[in-house]
């Protein structure tokens, strides 16, 4: 436990552990890990790597393993910016369609896997398939499906052109399919999901798949609240018994939790207030 780069808080391993234990008594897991997530930690590390602020603890194994993550990038709108840097998150909600980071319970679900498109690797064309992971939360989390709030690799397909291959069970009803580039985005921001590099996204998904377990993610909105409380104040957080990773805070100032109830309207209105487009057509590759 601490606060350098691969070690835990330990608020953050204390309610963690407190969760597992708890849906271990309920029956819910039987899975012999569990998952944390400190998202009060900056995206890179001192020595240019992506910041190591997701944990998988074995106790039983006596394994303790910290992999890089990102949070929710959220939005810049007319009536309110609740946008993060790329380093470090100061806004965080559980409004639907913020994009951002929601702190609290969860229990990992089922894996939903979904063609993206095919990329070039290797001089070959090959189809990209991403794997899911559903989240089912608790209280402020609850509406973790309604947001599709889950943890998927750190990489996305971006459409550039459409090509003819009727032979794949993926093209469209002209016999086309979505070609593009993957972007890999390790460690960085993401639309409110968890994300990992590729390399520990298979790791994860082995761990629970078939096999729910609990993930907390710090911090939730009562820390968020004491923590700015603190900063207004003056007070340093050690004594007002709150914490945040020293960095961040400085990075940031203070940080600020939007409640549904106050964002849902403004992104709510915000939509509505979108022209409708026509729909996407990819221009044919050459």
């Amino acid at each position: 436990m601490g606060a350098s780069e691969g070690q835990i808080a330990p608020i953050v391993l204390k309610r963690a552990r407190a969760l597992y234990q708890k849906k271990l008594r309920q029956g819910e897991v039987s899975n012999p890990c569990y998952l944390a997530k400190d998202a009060t930690r900056p995206s890179t590390a001192r020595n240019g790597n992506p910041g190591r602020r997701f944990y998988v603890i074995c106790e039983a194994q006596k394994s303790f393993h910290a992999v890089s993550s990102g949070y929710g990038n959220g939005r810049k709108l007319r009536r309110a910016n609740f946008a993060n840097g790329r380093q470090c998150a100061k806004n965080f909600s559980n409004a639907e369609g913020s994009k951002l980071t929601a702190g609290g319970a969860y229990v990992t679900a089922e894996t939903r896997t979904s063609f993206k498109g095919y990329y070039q690797h290797s001089g070959k064309t090959k189809p990209f398939y991403r794997t899911f992971l559903l989240f089912d939360g608790e209280g402020e989390t609850s509406n973790a499906r309604e947001r599709a709030i889950g943890g998927h690799p750190a990489v996305f397909l971006k459409w550039q052109c459409r090509f003819k291959n009727p032979q794949s069970t993926h093209a469209d009803k002209d016999g086309y399919v979505p070609y593009g580039k993957l972007v890999n985005y390790t460690g960085g921001r993401s639309n409110g999901c968890t994300t990992w590099s590729q390399t520990a996204s298979k790791e994860i998904l082995a761990l629970v798949e078939r096999n729910p377990t609990t993930l907390y993610i710090y911090p939730e909105s009562k820390d968020i609240n004491a923590v700015a409380k603190a900063v207004k104040q003056g007070q340093p957080l050690s004594r007002a018994g709150v914490y945040w990773n020293a960095a961040c805070l400085q990075a940031i100032g203070a940080p600020k939790f939007w409640p549904k109830r106050t964002l849902q309207p403004i992104i709510n209105q915000w939509r509505s207030s979108l022209p409708q487009q026509p729909p996407l057509e990819l221009p044919i590759c050459r």
